[in-house]
């Protein structure tokens, strides 16, 4: 299958000319499964979560949803997309997995960065695995690639790629997710936005670009560069992650210990 990974830099608020220029964008991308970034509709750094509320919407029947539902249904392909998600006075920074046939699911961010906890609720439909029958479908989003937990937990489901959507400005995550992919044994998608944001007095948000398609074993197959808007698409053996095989005696799942891992779901 073809992977497609897309880099943006969002006009903040601008959202039906944020998706618009997606939609513009990768109307000419052939891929089976296209993964992009988070919030790509709308920026980043809202200052209030009033202003988020006002650029939120409903998961599946907003505008943003039934815009890329469209695309998945005319290219028949799957897009896993990051947005604000408006559910009655919830609002949460989710990403949506839509299909040809339509809305497939939605994962709401598990672990909020930095000011993101005054603006979003914690996210809580916890980790699933999405079946699109040519591969099965992990997502997380952004600050979650810090707890390797989130991508453990996904491979544990039977994720074969771990689609990524992200917003990023520390500097760690492009190397930390070859280590994701290694440890797991599975594909990760990571697409990132570049630009900047100064939206808030005394501080400016550079986000780091450098999206990227990783595979089982840890290795980089492409990835785009730090400052500017791109698409690329690279073509996997899903039947890869599915090998947990790391030398003829030791197998990356069945080689677990989980008897000794208590340690790992208690609080400090």
């Amino acid at each position: 299958m073809i992977i497609g990974l897309y880099q943006n830099n969002p006009d903040f608020g601008r959202t039906e000319d944020n998706v618009e220029k997606a939609v513009e964008d990768l109307f000419r991308v052939d891929a089976d499964l296209i993964v992009m970034p988070e919030l790509f509709n709308t920026g980043y750094q809202f200052i209030s979560r009033q202003e988020v509320k006002g650029l939120a919407e409903k998961i599946p029947s907003g505008p943003t949803c039934r815009s890329m539902r469209d695309l998945a249904r005319q290219h028949d392909s799957f897009i896993v997309f990051g947005m604000a998600e408006k559910d009655g006075d919830k609002i949460y920074n989710s990403a949506v997995l839509m299909g040809p046939g339509g809305f497939i699911g939605k994962y709401r961010k598990t672990h909020l960065f930095a000011e993101e906890k005054e603006i979003f609720d914690p996210g809580n439909t916890g980790f699933h695995v999405f079946d699109i029958k040519m591969a099965r479908i992990g997502i997380m989003i952004c600050f979650d690639w810090w707890f390797p937990e989130a991508a453990r937990g996904l491979a544990l489901l039977g994720a074969d790629i771990i689609c990524h959507p992200a917003n990023l400005v520390l500097p760690h995550c492009q190397q930390a997710m070859l280590t994701r992919s290694l440890e797991n044994g599975v594909f990760t998608a990571t697409a990132n936005r570049v630009g900047t944001e100064s939206r808030r007095d005394g501080e400016t948000l550079t986000f780091t670009g450098g999206s990227q398609l990783v595979d089982n074993f840890g290795c980089v197959m492409a990835r785009l560069d730090t400052d500017n808007v791109g698409i690329i698409t690279e073509e996997i053996d899903v039947r890869k992650a599915r090998d947990k095989k790391i030398t003829a005696r030791n197998d990356l799942f069945r080689d677990r210990r989980p008897e000794f891992y208590a340690v790992l779901v208690q609080k400090p």
